[in-house]
């Protein structure tokens, strides 16, 4: 009887949105009198970091600083339409209507601007640290709050833009059924070490290499957070998470509620290491790509085959339990035996 220890690794494809029937996001931004602008949305922010993209999105466009960004998703009634925040969508769909409506917001801040300034707009540019200036010279230049109340109480205009995402849907072609269903596909790998005791069948996590090709990183501290939380869920999915058999009804098995339902605690998690591969989208905001479900997938078959790897047995249904395993060990024993 001993500790023994094995690698394994999967690999996962994951699309970016549907395109079976369309799949829309629309967004708006709009300049305050100060200078602020109100970037309003129509999808909701799980914890993911979908307010900061889009903050960059809109500044990065706008020429702007970050902390002159407003997100607003307060109301799905009275916003702009949203498919909604799911299929790992957020930042690549929302994210381009974003880009979209601050590209033309930025215009009109542009028009404002020469008006003052009196030059051509085709001369301006904004420089993002709050000024629009001539190109090429420091001195000819105009912070943006200046630009809206100029906008507001003196030319009588809206510094405003609207923008819509929608990829063509796609149908099935009856011949064949090829179609083209997502807008890209992110890929990702995990290496999992781990060790398994072949006395009492107890699964370890100890490592996980995560590799992520994602289009490009808008912020490589949150994604780095995504992945590794996703991680953990799928560290949770493959030790410990069940239901079994008949969720909510039976008492005899599975947990009566969320207090008894097993989940992985802080001395349960293992030490991680990610990395990124960045190959931008053609079609995603600035690059980017969704990665959002899939950081929870690639762990639980890398885990899996981990386990083959350290003591020969083949686990095929979550969660890996030690009586599965313990099972397994016996079947190989007997074989040997037979």
């Amino acid at each position: 009887m001993a500790l023994r220890q094995g690698r394994g690794y999967a690999a996962v494809n994951y699309p970016t949105g549907m395109n079976l029937g369309g799949d829309p996001s629309q967004a708006l931004v709009h300049a305050t009198t100060m200078g602020g602008f109100v970037v309003t949305l129509s999808s909701v922010d799980l914890g993911q970091g979908l307010r900061t993209v889009v903050a960059q999105c809109a500044a990065e466009t706008l020429g702007v600083p970050m902390e002159n960004i407003i997100v607003d998703t307060a109301d799905t009634d009275t916003g702009p339409h949203c498919m909604g925040t799911f299929a790992s969508r957020g930042t690549h769909r929302i994210g381009n209507a974003v880009v979209m409506a601050a590209r033309e917001a930025r215009d009109v801040l542009l028009q404002v601007a020469a008006d003052e300034l009196e030059v051509d707009a085709d001369d301006l540019e904004t420089d993002g640290t709050g000024f629009v200036r001539l190109k090429g010279s420091a001195e000819k230049k105009i912070h943006v709050s200046d630009v809206a109340l100029a906008a507001h109480f003196r030319q009588g205009r809206t510094i405003s833009g609207r923008g819509i995402y929608l990829k063509e849907p796609s149908t099935p072609v009856p011949e064949t059924g090829e179609m083209d269903p997502d807008s890209c596909q992110a890929h990702a790998c995990t290496v999992a070490e781990v060790e398994v005791d072949d006395e009492t069948g107890v699964i370890e996590v100890l490592r996980l290499y995560n590799t992520y090709e994602v289009g490009r990183a808008l912020n490589p501290a949150m994604a780095t957070q995504q992945v590794e939380g996703g991680a953990w869920m799928g560290v949770s999915h493959a030790l410990f998470e069940s239901t079994e058999p008949y969720y909510p009804h039976s008492r005899e098995h599975g947990p009566a509620d969320f207090v008894e339902y097993l989940m992985p605690g802080p001395a349960d998690l293992p030490e991680q290491t990610s990395a990124f591969l960045e190959r931008p989208a053609g079609n995603g905001p600035f690059g980017a790509k969704g990665i959002g479900e899939m950081t929870a997938n690639a762990p639980i078959p890398a885990i899996a085959n981990a386990v083959y790897d350290a003591v020969g047995v083949r686990l095929t249904s979550m969660p890996f339990t030690p009586e599965k395993v313990l099972r397994g060990l016996d079947e190989l024993r007997a074989g040997r035996a037979g």
